[in-house]
């Protein structure tokens, strides 16, 4: 039934192709139960959200926070202290940005320098993504 009043607001309106109207028709439909449906839930959201921000801060999984020691190849980027990996993380970031390695056209995209090839498994351009995967060998 609402999607009967959607084609006709759609008519109504003019000038629009059949594909345009349909599509309309269903969104306008989706639209009106989903307006129903937060005006019953809305309450009870905030009233979550509002416990959630009362509470106490929250705590990091201690896998992320437990030191790992680099081996040669990262400490000449990141130092050979041992660190989380959150921290390895962020100086290796630190260290493309500073020296300018991520490309220009494909910001996902790492260029590799002299220190940084054998971290990354001698490849000369490697993602972001595929970056932690590379850097998670080389730590202990």
């Amino acid at each position: 039934m609402a999607a009967k009043k959607g084609a006709k607001k759609g008519a109504k309106k003019g000038g629009a192709k059949k594909g345009a109207k349909k599509a309309g028709a269903k969104k306008g439909g989706a639209k009106k139960g989903g307006a129903k449906k937060a005006a019953k839930g809305g309450a009870k959201k905030s009233a979550k959200k509002a416990a959630k921000k009362g509470g106490a801060k929250r705590v990091p999984n201690a896998a992320f926070m437990k030191p790992m020691q680099p081996d040669a190849a990262l400490s000449a980027v990141v130092g050979g202290n041992p660190m989380p990996r959150t921290e390895i993380t962020k100086k290796i970031w630190v260290y493309i940005k500073k020296n300018n390695l991520q490309d220009a056209k494909e910001r996902r995209m790492i260029n590799a320098d002299d220190k940084l090839k054998p971290v990354f498994g001698g490849k000369g351009k490697v993602s972001m993504f595929e970056m932690t995967k590379l850097v998670n060998k080389h730590i202990k």
